[in-house]
């Protein structure tokens, strides 16, 4: 695991495998006081960047159906 990883170059489903990692260490219990601030600290950022990625499709997917909904619109016009 990288910290310096840019966000944007990674896809939702690297993001949400690490954080899936990192929480699985955080449960076992086995990280030391810093060692655990660091992983949180990462799954924080992780946690955004998902987030971030989730509400950018989610504006994607609104604007194609409202697309579908216009040519349907006007298909049933014509």
């Amino acid at each position: 695991m990288t910290n310096t990883d840019n966000p944007d170059e990674r896809s939702f489903e690297d993001h949400l495998h690490e954080l899936e990692e990192i929480v699985s260490q955080l449960e076992e219990g086995d990280l030391s006081l810093e060692e655990s601030m660091e992983m949180f600290e990462r799954g924080m950022q992780l946690a955004v960047a998902c987030s971030t990625k989730l509400s950018q499709m989610e504006q994607r997917i609104k604007v194609l159906v409202e697309e579908g909904e216009r040519l349907l619109e006007k298909s049933l016009q014509d």
